[in-house]
């Protein structure tokens, strides 16, 4: 049987072995704590001091003086002149300017050295056409027919004051040489009536288009 009395005794009995197993234990714990836990070291508080680099400054700036006032401009002055209320200028009339004291025309050559306009009222007609248009046929190069190649050929015909021709200069080529040859003998043949100027006959240079085709040929 027991009792209040006899518990106590026994936990009196045993409170010392308990005590000393606790301590036993807690060291034990704590021995394995600091075993098992990771090695901390403490970082050092001393801080490297950096280099100094020297840097090297930009020469100074030198800044202009201002410059010089300069001074305004002076004022033109306008000449004031008398004129005379009776200065009148003398008349020009053909009478006080006679042609004989004129200097003559400067020279420009001959209206036949190169194509020009020369004014006319009524252009020069080729009179001779059917005998043209028969040369012209005849004088088609045989080699370009058998190829049917054919071409136009633009002149430039100078023609003096009778309507015959003087010169020829080539205006447009056909692209063949043939071509334009031939169409250069036509036009020695060529005879005109002569411009007018008004009353007057005059030369003229024209532009006198030749045109080689095949279907222009007589069978």
């Amino acid at each position: 049987m027991s009792g209040p009395g006899l518990a106590n005794d026994t936990f009196k009995r045993s409170y010392q072995n308990m005590m000393a197993g606790g301590i036993i234990a807690a060291v034990l714990a704590h021995f394995i704590l600091f075993a098992l836990f990771p090695k901390m070291e403490a970082n050092r508080l001393d801080a490297a001091a950096a280099a100094l680099e020297a840097i090297e400054l930009p020469p100074e700036v030198q800044i202009p003086p201002p410059p010089e006032h300069v001074a305004r401009p002076a004022t033109p002055k306008v000449a004031v002149a008398d004129i005379a209320e009776d200065v009148t200028i003398a008349p020009t009339t053909f009478e006080s300017n006679p042609v004989e004291n004129l200097p003559p025309p400067p020279r420009t050559g001959s209206p036949a050295d190169r194509p020009s306009f020369i004014p006319y009222t009524q252009a020069p007609r080729l009179n001779n056409r059917t005998e043209v248009a028969s040369f012209v046929n005849r004088s088609y190069p045989m080699s370009l027919q058998e190829a049917k190649i054919e071409g136009s050929v633009i002149l430039w015909i100078y023609i003096d004051e009778l309507g015959r021709v003087q010169r020829t200069v080539l205006s447009e080529s056909s692209g063949y040489t043939q071509l334009d040859e031939a169409a250069m003998k036509v036009a020695e043949i060529m005879e005109f009536r002569p411009a007018f100027n008004r009353d007057k006959k005059t030369p003229v240079w024209i532009s006198q288009p030749m045109h080689f085709a095949l279907h222009n040929r007589s069978p």
